[in-house]
């Protein structure tokens, strides 16, 4: 895969309810050998079936390798989703991975989710 079908994978995708963790991954276009480093871009995932944020990341980061991309995360957290209120709260850390940049994942939620109330907070577990 180019540079050109990163903006073809999703910048988020996130279970449709409840509370659950989340990590931020970034994707890297491998370039051909020797060329310098490729465009890469960050994407949200989180699942309630993962009991780690290494389940999340071990999942996608399989599923872009087949697809020719390399990836690494830039940690992680909870997304507290209330799809009846139309509420997002996006906290906490992960034990493995540290804490994601809540700001940065925020803002892609809120692109996803443009009738929202997205929020974040370094606080809490």
């Amino acid at each position: 895969m180019t540079a050109a079908d990163l903006p073809q994978i999703p910048d988020v995708d996130i279970d449709s309810d409840g509370v659950f963790k989340y990590v931020l991954i970034r994707v890297h276009a491998v370039p051909p050998s020797g060329a310098p480093a490729g465009e890469s871009k960050e994407i949200v995932r989180g699942y309630k079936w993962a009991e780690y944020h290494a389940d999340i990341y071990d999942k996608v980061s399989g599923e872009m390798q087949k697809k020719g991309y390399d990836c690494e995360c830039l940690g992680g957290g909870r997304i507290s989703h209330q799809s009846q209120d139309k509420k997002i709260h996006v906290y906490g850390y992960s034990m493995g991975y540290g804490r994601a940049q809540h700001s940065v994942s925020t803002e892609k939620i809120k692109a996803r989710y443009p009738d929202y109330e997205v929020t974040w907070a370094d606080d809490g577990y």
